[in-house]
């Protein structure tokens, strides 16, 4: 995470729209249950799912967990689908989101990220 300051006025930029909603998005994904005050179930357990075996079955786990989270946790969006796609020579998924935002009529947004196990 960046935080980029306004030349003018020294504030903090504020993210809007369909860039905060990627971040939002982001940060489900990445957040594993139990790592949010308040709210233990907020997040995914793709963490767990970045340790096993690199195959199509762990990508459909991951894409089902994407899902979920999404459907969830997210109401400002609705999930349309997910690709995970297996990188074996790297040990990671190339995971590609794509989603509608409720009430914008713009084009579907998609969100591309790279999942590897970290210690």
């Amino acid at each position: 995470m960046a935080f980029q300051t306004n030349p003018l006025t020294d504030d903090l930029i504020v993210l809007k729209n369909a860039n905060a909603i990627a971040r939002s998005i982001r940060n489900i994904v990445l957040t594993s249950p139990g790592e949010k005050f308040f709210n233990p179930d907020y997040g995914t357990n793709i963490a767990d799912s970045l340790f096993e075996n690199i195959s199509d079955i762990t990508a459909d786990v991951i894409k089902t967990q994407i899902k979920y989270s999404i459907d969830t946790f997210e109401p400002r969006v609705k999930y349309l689908d997910c690709v995970a796609n297996p990188d074996y020579d790297n040990n990671a998924f190339n995971v590609t989101l794509t989603y509608d935002i409720v009430g914008l009529d713009i084009e579907p947004q998609d969100l591309e990220f790279i999942l590897q196990p970290t210690r």
